[in-house]
């Protein structure tokens, strides 16, 4: 079973090409969901972040993202703490995803993963597939976001690996945010090839691995 990274700066189209790999077959994890899921009422993570943040915890018994995103946004200590936190229950559940996964005998899966270089996580994948757009377009993307201003987004870009680096770093690059039409033919080119590389990562060698 390959395993593909995907990735990308915000605003870039990551979401959107998730969505075009689970309509073409591929099973894909969102590493963003996970976090979400360990975040909500009732999530894993919910008790130890708000011991770790006092008053994080809001109304409906989930973490309030607003206000743990003021105690963590540039502040690396915190940011550091908060990921201590969240990237073990993350990987745990790639892990139980992979394993589901290899269970069904799937040739390819993908890890969607936003902090993939930033995080080392391309070192538990097989390839990576960087999706990249013109910079007025990803910047008209973000700010239409509610809350989302120019100084926010250059803050966010600024503890991100840079797109020219992603892309260096990529295996596959998906450019988008032009024509739909050429992305989805790149994208199923992409695939065919990424579904005949050598499975470098699965089966684990210890253990199940990722955890």
């Amino acid at each position: 079973m390959v395993i593909l990274g995907l990735t990308g700066s915000i605003g870039m189209g990551k979401s959107t090409t998730a969505t075009m790999l689970r309509r073409m077959g591929v099973p894909v994890h969102d590493a963003d969901a996970a976090v979400h899921r360990l975040m909500a009422s009732g999530g894993a993570a919910v008790a130890t972040i708000e011991k770790a943040f006092p008053g994080t915890r809001g109304a409906n018994g989930g973490i309030d993202r607003k206000a743990l995103g003021a105690k963590v946004f540039q502040d690396p200590a915190s940011l550091r703490r908060l990921e201590a936190i969240l990237h073990p229950m993350v990987r745990a559940e790639t892990a139980a995803f992979l394993r589901r996964q290899a269970r069904m005998r799937h040739p390819l899966v993908v890890l969607d993963i936003p902090l993939l270089y930033e995080t080392g996580a391309e070192t538990r994948v097989d390839a990576v597939l960087v999706v990249t757009a013109p910079d007025f377009v990803q910047r008209g993307r973000v700010l239409k976001r509610t809350e989302m201003t120019q100084a926010r987004l250059d803050a966010i870009l600024a503890q991100q690996v840079s797109d020219h680096e992603k892309q260096r770093r990529a295996d596959f690059v998906l450019k988008n945010g032009l024509s739909k039409g050429w992305a989805l033919k790149r994208l199923k080119r992409i695939v065919k090839f990424a579904r005949g590389l050598e499975s470098r990562h699965w089966p684990p060698k210890y253990g199940m691995g990722m955890e």
